[in-house]
């Protein structure tokens, strides 16, 4: 698939979480309620006026899902910690229904109880049928999220790990220090 922008990927059940959230995943001086409905917005809309306790409702049951800390819709999202700004995000592509989810660089930027809920939180995704692509320069991450792996070199596909028991540091840094060209 090909997608136009954007807009048109949300439309395909694709959602990207981004590495660089708080420039191109979060409005900072938004609420958290405001900063996971984006998405909602044209569909909770009647008449030019929001059905905000529908929104309200739906956000906060994926609030508490992603463990918001603290639970405070109505809190600008800048207030939060990265962790916390990260789970809204997640919070937002749950609230919308998307069936594939990219994480690029999940847990830049976050604590390490933080990074610990984002993986679990990531795996339960994936349990759920979900499809779940995680873009990461830290290997245990990549190493602890991934069923399958493909290693990039110089904006290629160097290789693959195709099963969890080929996966280790060393298979992936051979794999992205390569000199040879990759077969496609």
């Amino acid at each position: 698939v090909r997608f136009r922008g954007p807009a048109d990927a949300i439309h395909h059940g694709v959602a990207l979480v981004p590495e660089e959230r708080k420039r191109e995943g979060i409005v900072p001086m938004r609420s958290v309620l405001s900063n996971a409905g984006l998405p909602n917005l044209r569909k909770l809309n009647r008449f030019g006026w929001l059905k905000e306790g529908v929104l309200k409702s739906r956000i906060g049951a994926d609030a508490a899902r992603v463990n918001l800390r603290p639970l405070a819709l109505d809190r600008q999202i800048r207030l939060f910690s990265g962790g916390n700004q990260q789970k809204t995000i997640v919070c937002r592509w749950l609230s919308a229904g998307m069936d594939v989810l990219i994480f690029d660089e999940p847990t830049r930027g976050i604590d390490i109880g933080a990074k610990q809920e984002i993986y679990q939180l990531i795996e339960a995704l994936a349990q759920e049928g979900r499809a779940i692509v995680v873009v990461s320069s830290e290997l245990p991450e990549v190493i602890r999220l991934s069923d399958r792996m493909l290693v990039m070199q110089g904006g290629r596909i160097a290789g693959e790990l195709a099963h969890p028991d080929h996966f280790s540091e060393e298979a992936i840094m051979t794999l992205a220090v390569s000199r040879e060209t990759p077969a496609h």
